[in-house]
């Protein structure tokens, strides 16, 4: 079972929560709003293996959006925030 810490709720099964998408992909400033530029940011998407910051939606609970830093491997939740807090990756593991 997967729990998300809500950080307005407490910590609750992921199936109260909806997946909404990648943290990290930015929408198109004024000046790149063009074809392209929005095509890219619809449509392309990463497939991260390891540490990924995801947005999830509280949606049979407080209905608040939460920012979820999970290992795509482990399925593990490595932490949780408010969409506006800094939440930095981890540092990647070096091999001896």
């Amino acid at each position: 079972m997967l729990y998300i810490d809500c950080p307005y709720c407490g910590k609750r099964s992921h199936d109260e929560f909806t997946y909404i998408g990648d943290a990290t992909k930015k929408r198109p400033d004024g000046a790149e709003k063009n074809d392209p530029a929005w095509a890219d940011y619809v449509y392309t998407r990463d497939n991260p293996r390891g540490p990924h910051l995801e947005l999830w939606h509280h949606s049979l609970g407080c209905r608040e959006v939460v920012k979820v830093l999970r290992n795509t491997q482990t399925h593990e939740v490595l932490g949780t925030g408010r969409p506006a807090d800094e939440t930095p990756l981890p540092k990647a593991e070096t091999k001896p």
